[in-house]
């Protein structure tokens, strides 16, 4: 069988299983906008990379790839951009970059991880570069960002092979899609906030690293 079609397999099972198909809960056509639901927010963080493991109902899914730390620098790999061009994670130094890591935009958490870095970020956006990565696929990303009435976050894909996970060390490989996370890295490229939660469940601490990011400023 096909490695991709059995990663296609394997991710649309993962979906299938967390049960939880966000873009449902968001209306167009609404002039209410996003609604936030309360979803708990992880207070810790685990380490990425091999011999690492976060819960997922109560199960550990191993993490793949090379473990990274807070003040590490950023590591140069090529992710999917909107038109599938190429870009290089690390050559977008220069400004301060809050990058959050979701699963998949089709769940409530990513989805609403995402509308929270969009949303609630306070002005930042002004001075500060934020990006969402994770495995859909560029068009997917895309459509999710038109719905979402999203302008101010650039979408970045992993779905070519998982080269972003595994060279974070943040790649689920069963599912095959990334562990959530959120990252903020200085203008030099420095990793200066990194948090991992340690349930796939739970939003990021998103109010942490905004205050990581305007420390920077």
């Amino acid at each position: 069988m096909n490695r991709f079609f059995t990663e296609a397999v394997l991710f649309s099972s993962f979906l299938m299983i967390i049960g939880l198909s966000g873009c449902a809960t968001l209306d167009p056509s609404s002039d209410k906008g996003f609604s936030y639901t309360s979803i708990p927010v992880a207070t810790g963080t685990v380490s990425s990379g091999e011999g690492s493991s976060i819960q997922f109902r109560g199960a550990p899914l191993d993490l793949s790839g090379q473990s990274i730390a807070q003040g590490d620098s950023l590591r140069s790999v090529k992710v999917a951009k909107d038109d599938l061009s190429l870009l290089d994670i690390a050559s977008t130094k220069g400004k301060v970059r809050i990058i959050s890591v979701v699963p998949s935009l089709d769940t409530k958490v990513c989805e609403q991880q995402t509308h929270y870095l969009s949303e609630k970020n306070q002005g930042l956006d002004a001075q500060v570069d934020l990006y969402t990565i994770s495995v859909d696929t560029p068009f997917a990303q895309g459509r999710f960002a038109k719905e979402a009435k999203i302008n101010n976050v650039t979408f970045l894909s992993d779905y070519r092979g998982g080269d972003f996970g595994r060279t974070f060390g943040l790649l689920l490989e069963g599912p095959h899609v990334l562990a959530r996370t959120v990252m903020v890295v200085d203008q030099h490229n420095v990793i200066k906030y990194l948090q991992v939660t340690p349930d796939l469940a739970n939003m990021p601490d998103m109010e942490a690293a905004f205050e990581a990011a305007r420390k920077l400023l």
